[in-house]
């Protein structure tokens, strides 16, 4: 069993929780296409899915394949989803890990 799974938010979800609700739903539905695939390294690449003011947002740890863009894309665009095609994919960003012992001294 998965335990890691992806962050969800949403813009407005303090007023809208109906947002926050629908990304549960395109999440369910995009990773239901990628365990139909057979992918079981979709799940740990997603990082964050975020709804901005109608568009979804996929963050991942790792970049995507064409077929995982296509699962969200297929979910978001579904009437569980937003029923639009307004979907954008991003890598998480990276911080830079500082090496031990390596303190400048002035």
């Amino acid at each position: 069993m998965f335990l890691d799974h992806a962050k969800i938010s949403a813009t407005h979800s303090e007023t809208e929780p109906d947002r926050i609700e629908r990304l549960n739903r395109v999440y369910g539905y995009a990773m239901a296409l990628a365990d139909s695939d057979s992918n079981h390294e979709c799940i740990t690449k997603l990082a964050k899915l975020h709804d901005h003011k109608g568009t979804l947002m996929v963050i991942w740890h790792e970049a995507p394949s064409e077929f995982e863009r296509i699962y969200f894309m297929k979910a978001w665009k579904s009437k569980i989803g937003d029923e639009s095609t307004h979907v954008e994919h991003a890598l998480m960003l990276q911080e830079p890990h500082a090496e031990e012992g390596n303190d400048a001294a002035a």
